[in-house]
Formats: structure tokens, C-alpha cells, sequence
């Protein structure tokens, strides 16, 4: 029956129970993160958080305690070492827990447990967010705006050295262009030039023909007055 069960007996006899998170507290100490089921990662972080407090006092008596509990002096040795430097400003929550789903066999809820002070990457992901945060009242508003329109007129007076570099390009391009529409222009008007000249040429040779025409009208004529008068 279940009276008075104030904490998870894992199933175990109170000896195997201590035994096993013993070995899961110095596998925790010494690797940073260990793979296992949830409910013993509830009991583990409650098993071995106190043990980490009294590692920021090093003291022999301390020592001695801790050692009673974990009996594997490597652990010991890293906890009082390594660990107790990183965890020193951290007031408690030393552990974290990242559910990982169930479990083939048995479909039992698996989970990561490790250290939170040496998980480097998520302590990066925090440093960047910590960063990009950033909170304003209402009256504070006007202030960021003055101190972003002082902080951007610097920026306005000197410009960087890509920025000359890339204006110098602008212009030599463009000056480029303008030099070659000028040619484009120039040979333009030298091929209306001779367009003009050779226009006139040609409407004089088509003209030509128009006036001799006049003069063979006559000459069909004189044979018919000729021939009138011989009437």
C-alpha cells in the first residue's frame, strides 16, 4: 500500500535504492551529464544537489560527508575541485533535466541530466539572448532615441573606408558611361552627316529622268502638223 510514500522508492529496497543514486551522483560528478530514466533524474537531482552546496565550503568535515555519501574519491576529488569552482555564484538549481521521449523497450520517459554550469553551448545561446534583450519604459523612450541619433551621427561624418571605396567605384563607372555615350553620340552625328550628303545625290539622279520627258513629247508632235499642212 501506498501510505505515507512521500518520495519515489524506485521499486528498490532503501539499501539498493542509496546504492544506485551513489553511483548515478558520481557518474553525474564526474562525466557532467548522464543519460537515464525521469523519475530516477527527479530523485538523483534531489540525492545530489545538497552534496554540491557543501562542496562550496571546503572543509574536511564537509569532505567526510560527502564522501559517506558517493564512497569514490575521484568524485570526491572533482566535486571539491572543478565543480564547487563553477557552481560557486549559483544560488542552488545546479542540475537540469532535457526530456528525450520514451524508451522502445519498456516505453519508459527517458531524460539527460547534467550540470548547468558546464553546458557550453546553451550557456552561449543565454550570453547572445542576454545581449539582444533590452527593456524601455515609456519616458526612456525619447531618451533611446537621443542616445541612437547621437551614437548614428559619428557614423554620418566618418564613413568607413568601404563606403569611400565603393563611392570612388560609383563615379569612375559613371564616368565611364558618360564617356561612352558621348562616343555613341558623336558617331551618331557623323552618320547623319553623311546620310544628309548622299541624299541630295540621290534625288537628283531620280529627278533626271522627269525632265527629259517633256522634251520627246514635241518631237511625236511635228510629224502630225506636217502631215495636217499636207492636207
Amino acid at each position: 500500500m501506498r501510505h505515507g510514500k512521500k518520495f519515489n522508492h524506485l521499486g528498490r529496497t532503501a539499501s539498493h535504492r542509496a546504492a544506485l543514486l551513489s553511483n548515478m551522483a558520481s557518474s553525474l560528478i564526474l562525466h557532467k551529464r548522464i543519460e537515464t530514466t525521469v523519475a530516477k533524474a527527479k530523485e538523483l537531482r534531489k540525492y545530489v544537489e545538497p552534496l554540491i552546496t557543501k562542496s562550496k565550503d571546503d572543509s574536511t568535515n564537509n569532505r567526510r560527508v560527502v564522501f559517506a555519501y558517493l564512497q569514490n574519491k575521484e568524485s570526491v576529488k572533482e566535486l571539491f575541485g572543478i565543480v564547487s569552482e563553477k557552481v560557486a555564484n549559483r544560488p542552488g538549481g545546479y542540475t537540469r533535466i532535457i526530456k528525450l521521449g520514451n524508451r522502445l523497450g519498456d516505453n519508459a520517459e527517458i531524460c539527460f541530466i547534467e550540470l548547468v554550469d558546464f553546458n557550453e553551448t546553451m550557456l552561449a545561446a543565454s550570453a547572445e539572448k542576454a545581449g539582444k534583450t533590452r527593456r524601455s519604459r515609456r519616458g526612456g523612450a525619447k531618451k533611446e532615441e537621443g542616445t541612437e541619433a547621437i551614437a548614428a551621427a559619428p557614423v554620418a561624418e566618418a564613413p568607413s573606408a568601404e563606403v569611400v571605396e565603393d563611392a570612388v567605384v560609383v563615379e569612375e563607372v559613371a564616368e565611364v558611361a558618360a564617356e561612352e555615350v558621348v562616343e555613341v553620340a558623336a558617331e551618331t552625328e557623323v552618320a547623319a552627316e553623311e546620310v544628309a550628303e548622299v541624299a541630295p545625290e540621290t534625288v537628283v539622279e531620280e529627278e533626271a529622268p522627269a525632265a527629259e520627258e517633256p522634251t520627246d513629247a514635241p518631237a511625236t508632235e511635228e510629224p502630225t502638223e506636217e502631215k495636217g499642212e499636207d492636207a
